[in-house]
């Protein structure tokens, strides 16, 4: 996509100047701790930031690094995390506390290409950990970057894929401090979402979330408090607590077993 010179240099002053007046002072941007920003992006996946704010002091408190998270049983971090939502992301963290602290001294490597292969690390989460924790001007794209760049630059489109996206965030990335820049780039995406209907919908990779309520979703969360609260039930007694099926309470079990959050004892 070809875009004149002066519309990249009006995009650029229009993030800096709204980032000037309404930069969000947000506890993991007051840190460079590679660690506690690893542990905030992950929370940040699929999550609001007014959640992430109630929960992410008390982790970081409870687990303050990386040697910490790796010793640490998974019931105390699963309890912790209860309430936060999609539980595999803490089962991903205490995989990553493990691998990083094994492989590398428990220190998080730098490189997004390396960053992108631990558990739970997408592309976007490893782009952002990269620039937030080692200013690296990496080139990725998340809902609110994806939002900006949909408002400005592909207003009369519709199913317009990441691919297109990418190049523009390359070709406007401050090299220099890419850490203030996606910032800046977030915050804006985060006004957007506020204030008109979001751009997002006119993105190929755009989804509705199909409903929490009653999916296996919420059984699964409903099923690992339980264990967690009571380290044991009937599997009746679960079934006629949920108002479901016995048959779907053991397909849940086996899908925690598979996944590591439970072991036949």
């Amino acid at each position: 996509m070809n875009v004149p010179p002066e519309k990249l240099a009006s995009f650029h002053r229009e993030m800096v100047h709204h980032h000037r007046l309404h930069r969000r002072n947000l506890p993991w941007r007051r840190t460079r701790n590679p660690y506690r920003i690893l542990v905030s992006e992950i929370m940040l996946q699929q999550t609001q930031v007014e959640r992430v704010l109630r929960f992410y002091p008390r982790f970081v408190a409870k687990f303050p690094d990386f040697a910490a998270l790796a010793k640490a049983p998974l019931v105390r971090i699963l309890k912790a995390w209860q309430g936060l939502g999609y539980n595999r992301r803490a089962l991903a963290l205490k995989k990553i506390a493990i691998k990083v602290c094994r492989e590398s001294r428990c220190d998080l490597p730098r490189s997004p290409a390396i960053l992108e292969k631990l558990p739970g690390v997408g592309n976007a989460t490893a782009g952002a950990v990269a620039a937030f924790a080692f200013n690296t001007p990496s080139v990725f794209i998340e809902t609110n970057i994806r939002r900006v760049f949909l408002h400005f630059f592909f207003a009369r489109r519709r199913k317009v894929r990441d691919e297109e996206i990418m190049p523009l965030i390359e070709k406007t990335l401050d090299k220099k401090n890419p850490r203030e820049w996606y910032y800046a780039l977030m915050d804006y995406g985060t006004m957007l979402a506020r204030q008109i209907p979001n751009p997002n919908r006119k993105s190929a990779e755009y989804r509705r979330q199909p409903p929490f309520q009653g999916s296996d979703r919420q059984l699964r969360g409903k099923l690992l408090a339980l264990f967690l609260r009571q380290g044991a039930f009937k599997v009746g007694d679960a079934a006629k607590r949920f108002a479901v099926s016995p048959d779907r309470i053991w397909k849940v079990i086996r899908s925690l077993r598979r996944e590591g959050f439970l072991a036949r004892a």
